[in-house]
């Protein structure tokens, strides 16, 4: 027995003393620095779809950051959820930590185009008429008000202002606004009103009711991103974006709701500053997010443009979610100086509105290079030639079948019928093709992002924790374990899907995805108490939203139809970068491809 014992010793000193330990035993699979492996497919079917709210969520999130979370319970959840795929393999590319891209001569427009002409193009824009029934107002409908004198900047801040007061009293909070100030608005509005009547409005924004996520700073309000411990001072300088809005004569009605720091895509944010935000088409289900607040305003008939953020979805979900428009432009177009950096090589800024026409208009306001913000130094002019041709002759969409049938069936069917509406309607040819190494792509952008964000908010978590949401906290505890080999290994997958992409737009003009697998997201009572988390729902909801963000491509949804329970599905088109107007070109049809617009449940007529 003494010699059992001894041996029983020795084996344990040897291992835990002299062995070298590597970390596992698996033999890495190896990469070819020009040629993709097509072996592994993005599937999330196999991963356990475990949602915590409540009591369960509270054990969940402390045990999370405890010693025996970090050792055991977190690793364990990054194992189910595939998280640790870039360990084991060999990539030989050299890593890309920025996103950016040098622009193709191809894409510089004429000389003779400058933004006053851009502008005039889009305005000029000829779109679908209105269909019978319920439309939403756009803000072509508001400059028409302004202009004939049906209505003035001023009638329209007194009906926002009665709005925002009947949403917060309702029964159901609406909860897409979280911070304005009535004076404020009628100041700006005024303003406008003053404007119009001497014939003299600075832009097409002019007078346009516009709400911005709290992550942008927006002067006089709180820059809180969501948060009861950020923004504790009224910020006194406006970010480029908002800045740019204020110049054009917009109408800031006020700050919008978004998930806690951005780290979440159902928008559930339970502390006192914010509260749930109700999707307006069904208020027992999530907006999405994290621009939960944007997409609802939206969505609500609040303001017929809204300011969001993108890193991982975050504009787009909302949107799409919410039945409306959402832009993410390429990396860099649209300065983010004023937004609170949590994640600096994912996040683009951009609007999310009614129509597709106008994206268009505040895109060609809001993009430009920014002194402030040197990753938009470099980019090209806008350029949105023939973006308003009256069919898709000559342009070629690229579908990877696999990828786009990953959905559920109603959202397939309807997205497929949009589809062939480009073809057979609009004269688009199909091309059938195969994004490689999609499973990569998808966990290469979740270290990415929750790397970044993790070191970001290293402090904060250090000294807020107790003021964080549970969710937050259960989310970053994740984060904590991926390592520097995690992140360059991402990086280096960055730059070959980079890679992937330039070769297959030179087939292409764009790529067509569903914009979500699934519809709205249900909540339950106790998600409005204690938050939820599911990381199963969370990756599937970004299923078509990561590569955009991890490449800096831009990428455009667009509304095309309803679930059998009124709720929306929209389709994504992507594009090569810096080609944001076949984005457009091609929104602007799919936009005819609807049928019907319906009214969301919870709905204020401005006009």
């Amino acid at each position: 027995m003494e010699l059992i014992c001894l041996a029983v010793m020795v084996v344990v000193f040897y291992f835990g003393f002299f062995y070298r330990f590597t970390g596992g035993w698996t033999r890495p699979v190896i990469r070819e620095k020009e040629k993709a492996d097509g072996s592994h497919r993005d599937d999330l079917k196999d991963m356990p779809a475990v949602r915590l709210s409540g009591l369960a969520l509270k054990i969940t999130a402390h045990l999370s950051n405890t010693i025996f979370g970090q050792m055991v319970l977190v690793p364990l959840i990054m194992r189910m959820t595939n998280l640790t795929l870039l360990r084991y393999l060999d990539i030989p590319n050299d890593p890309v930590f920025i996103p950016v891209v040098i622009p193709e001569s191809s894409i510089e427009p004429p000389s003779d185009s400058t933004s006053e002409n851009i502008l005039n193009e889009v305005l000029q824009l000829s779109v679908t008429e209105e269909r019978p029934g319920f439309n939403f107002k756009s803000i072509s409908d508001f400059l028409e008000g302004y202009k004939s004198g049906k209505i003035t900047p001023t009638q329209v801040a007194k009906n926002v202002i009665r709005a925002l007061e009947d949403a917060d009293q309702a029964v159901a909070p609406l909860r897409a606004i979280v911070q304005y100030e009535g004076d404020l608005i009628m100041k700006m509005a005024e303003a406008s009103t003053a404007r119009y009547k001497a014939n003299t409005p600075l832009s097409p924004l002019d007078g346009i009711p516009v709400c911005v996520k709290e992550e942008v700073k927006v002067v006089p309000y709180y820059h809180r991103v969501g948060t009861i411990y950020l923004g504790e001072e009224r910020e006194t300088e406006d970010a480029t974006i908002t800045r740019k809005l204020r110049d054009a004569g917009a109408i800031i009605i006020g700050v919008s709701n978004m998930h806690e720091l951005g780290l979440g895509i159902t928008g559930c944010n339970v502390n006192r500053y914010h509260g749930v935000p109700r999707n307006p088409y069904s208020p027992g289900h999530f907006t999405g997010g994290s621009s939960s607040g944007s997409g609802a305003a939206v969505a609500a008939g609040l303001c017929p443009l809204a300011i969001g953020s993108d890193g991982g979805g975050s504009i787009r979900i909302p949107a799409s979610f919410c039945g409306v428009v959402g832009l993410k432009g390429t990396f860099g177009r649209i300065s983010t100086f004023g937004s609170h950096a949590i994640t600096y090589s994912t996040i683009s800024l951009g609007p999310i509105c009614t129509t597709v026409k106008d994206a268009a208009i505040a895109y060609a306001i809001l993009a430009g290079p920014d002194p402030n913000y040197p990753y938009s130094l470099h980019q090209p002019s806008l350029n949105f030639d023939n973006i308003g041709n009256p069919d898709l002759k000559n342009i070629k969409i690229g579908i990877d079948w696999k990828f786009f049938m990953d959905c559920d069936t109603e959202i397939l069917d309807i997205c497929q019928k949009a589809v062939q509406y480009l073809t057979t309607s609009c004269g688009a040819t199909l091309v059938d093709l195969h994004i490689p190494e999609l499973k990569e792509a998808r966990v290469s952008h979740i270290v990415c992002i929750l790397s970044e964000i993790r070191q970001s908010l290293h402090m904060d978590f250090n000294n807020q924790y107790n003021k964080m949401n549970l969710d937050t906290r259960a989310t970053l505890a994740l984060a904590s374990k991926f390592t520097v080999t995690d992140f360059i290994q991402a990086n280096r997958q960055r730059s070959r899907t980079m890679q992937f992409l330039k070769e297959i737009f030179n087939d292409v003009h764009c790529i067509v995805t569903p914009a979500i697998p699934c519809t709205a997201l249900p909540s339950e009572s106790s998600d409005f108490k204690t938050g939820c988390s599911d990381f199963h729902a969370l990756f599937c909801t970004m299923r078509y939203m990561q590569l955009a963000n991890l490449t800096g491509i831009p990428a455009l949804v667009v509304p095309v139809g309803y679930s059998s329970s009124n709720l929306p599905i929209n389709l994504q088109i992507m594009s090569k970068w810096w080609d944001e107007a076949i984005l457009f070109r091609v929104g602007l049809k799919v936009e005819q491809f609807r049928a019907e617009t319906k009214k969301p449940q919870i709905y204020y007529d401005l006009l």
